[in-house]
């Protein structure tokens, strides 16, 4: 593990960026998040300048993210194209640190969201194995209903009628 700190540690901000992605990776934590919300916010101090923005907020315990222009069409992309922030909820979307991020005609980098949406992967069921017997049997549990809850093989399917007496 990397004991260096980033330049950018020190320039406290209140919106994600680069610096708190690399510590995300560094920690190899996943970068797909749920926006909860999107909200306009007037008067506020984004890097210490005071401007109007859309800022995402996260379901995740991260910090909010300032959308530019750009972030802002791919999250309306995945809300039916609707331009609306109030329609932008529960949006899973993946960050990432693109390198190439022009401000005022200079490469400084920044946060981006892929413009592919992830899907939430459905956790593998865990293996019906002979410690799932007994119980199976006091609830009468049909190969279909045992099938719902858990990946079970013929040979394992065969033990275990073999256990109940079918």
């Amino acid at each position: 593990m990397n004991n260096k700190t980033h330049y950018r540690k020190v320039m406290k901000s209140d919106h994600l960026g680069i610096a708190d992605l690399e510590d995300l990776i560094e920690e190899n934590k996943s970068l797909v998040f749920t926006i909860k919300e999107v909200k306009q916010e007037i008067n506020v101090a984004v890097a210490g300048k005071k401007g109007s923005f859309n800022i995402a907020y996260f379901v995740e315990k991260i910090k909010p993210l300032v959308l530019n222009s750009t972030n802002c069409k791919q999250v309306k992309a995945f809300c039916n194209n609707s331009p609306f922030v109030e329609d932008w909820k529960n949006v899973l979307v993946e960050l990432y640190i693109d390198e190439n991020v022009k401000m005022k005609g200079e490469v400084v980098g920044g946060v981006r969201i892929k413009p592919i949406q992830p899907t939430l992967q459905q956790k593998p069921k865990p293996q019906f194995t002979e410690a799932n017997f007994e119980k199976a049997k006091l609830a009468n549990a049909t190969f279909e209903q045992i099938e719902k809850a858990y990946s079970i093989t013929e040979e394992m399917k065969q033990k275990y009628m073999d256990y109940v007496g079918v």
